[in-house]
């Protein structure tokens, strides 16, 4: 029995339905951020996208969705995620475009014996676990603990990302925006014409999500935009962030 049957899963529509994905059914479970992570991606882009800390794949998948010139390289260290991102390449009829490289990107030696080549990506894309470890508990299940919670400190998850991005590349990431200070000195001054998206539950609510994207070797300055909100006061989403969610338009980047 292969390591993907012997996990429960469960394959359900994401991107307004547009894409299907398998995932375990006790483990992390892909939404919202990875939604708007896809949203930066430039839809003209025509070289590869390298989705870091892939999981199951939903980002990278949707930006092969947004992007239909684009190879897709989905980057995951956990061998569970990476087979059902496999699986989900094979659901979503994109194997030749996209693969999985089970790697630890962090490592040099790793990533290079794994095939992933310094500065060839167009696009490099990640959603980093959120929390530092020891700040939170973490899960028991070891899936969901990887998912969350960092296993190496954000500067270093950061600066492998950027070795792989080719000068005049674009970068996206979205965090918790309690991080974002953490998150603009992990990048350093690798990084030029950073446009900071913050990313509210509400209008008048405090932003609790920044998707940043930046261009490596720009020298352009750094932007704050105006905040996303993603609902009314009725609860409903508002038009651009559904639109958004459904993958029917770019984040406002």
């Amino acid at each position: 029995m292969t390591l993907l049957q012997r996990m429960a899963t469960r394959i359900s529509g994401f991107l307004g339905g547009r894409l299907q994905l398998a995932q375990d059914e006790r483990g992390h479970r892909v939404g919202l951020d990875a939604a708007l992570l896809a949203a930066a991606t430039p839809a003209a882009v025509s070289g590869l996208i390298l989705d870091l800390g892939a999981g199951v794949g939903a980002v990278g998948l949707s930006a092969a969705l947004l992007a239909p010139r684009a190879r897709i390289g989905l980057v995951e260290i956990a061998p569970a995620a990476a087979a059902l991102a496999r699986e989900n390449i094979r659901l979503n009829r994109l194997e030749e475009r996209a693969r999985v490289f089970e790697a630890d990107f962090v490592d040099a030696a790793n990533r290079r014996a794994s095939g992933l080549v310094y500065e060839e990506a167009d696009v490099v894309l990640t959603n980093p676990p959120h929390h530092a470890k020891g700040r939170v508990r973490a899960s028991p299940d070891p899936a969901r603990a990887l998912a969350h919670v960092a296993a190496v400190p954000l500067a270093d998850w950061t600066r492998a990302a950027l070795a792989l991005l080719a000068p005049g590349g674009s970068f996206a990431m979205i965090h918790r925006a309690e991080a974002l200070a953490e998150c603009l000195a992990a990048m350093g001054t690798k990084l030029g014409g950073v446009a900071i998206l913050p990313v509210s539950p509400r209008d008048g609510a405090a932003a609790t999500r920044v998707l940043i994207r930046g261009v490596k070797g720009s020298k352009a300055p750094l932007s704050i935009l105006p905040p996303l909100i993603l609902h009314h006061s009725d609860g409903a989403y508002a038009p651009l962030a559904d639109a958004i969610l459904r993958g029917l338009r770019p984040a406002p980047l």
